[in-house]
């Protein structure tokens, strides 16, 4: 029962999909060329981080096999 009603009064949200991939770049310790192959050329890379270009879904299942970000958390909301 309490986690019935905390999961209605009190949802925990996803986290924004550049968060997530920083946050596991950090936890890690991996750089911007340790995404290259997830995600794809250099250029690329840096334009998803900034939020120039969204995640493909070919990114999201990437992202999700190579370094185990879970596809919710890259989906976004």
């Amino acid at each position: 029962m309490v986690e019935a009603y905390e999961a209605k009064h009190y949802p925990i949200e996803l986290p924004d999909p550049i968060e997530a991939i920083r946050f596991r770049m950090e936890q890690g310790g991996l750089t911007v060329k340790d995404l290259v192959p997830s995600i794809g050329q250099l250029n690329r890379v840096y334009e998803v981080l900034n939020r120039k270009r969204g995640l493909t879904l070919e990114m999201i299942r990437n992202l999700h096999r190579n370094l185990g970000i879970p596809a919710e958390s890259l989906i976004g909301r």
